[in-house]
């Protein structure tokens, strides 16, 4: 019941071809080769955004809204986590005391 069924590795199915060798080729000094035409260069796809003063201001501005409202949920989860912990403490007290003083009687 507790030993580990391991799974049997599937024989490969259909035809299996070896590998392919490849032959190296000689290279015969002397003979030149003429280097390939260099390619075009193609323009820009499309234009580059313009960042303008008031542009760059509402993006730092977005930026910094949302740090601030992520840095918000997170700090807010952190204190359900603390009050909740904080709640599991004193229900462990009580009860400590709640035995302890049922177990002297």
């Amino acid at each position: 019941m507790f030993r580990p069924k391991l799974p049997t590795m599937p024989q490969p199915t259909g035809t299996v071809t070896p590998p392919t060798v490849v032959e190296p080729t000689t290279i015969t000094p002397g003979t030149s080769v003429s280097p390939p035409a260099p390619a075009p260069v193609a323009g820009p796809a499309r234009p580059t955004a313009q960042l303008t003063p008031g542009t760059a201001l509402a993006l730092v501005g977005g930026g910094t809204a949302v740090v601030l409202v992520v840095g918000a949920v997170l700090v807010s989860m952190l204190l359900a986590v603390a009050v909740t912990a904080a709640s599991v403490a004193v229900c462990a007290v009580v009860l400590r005391s709640l035995l302890a003083s049922q177990h002297r009687r």
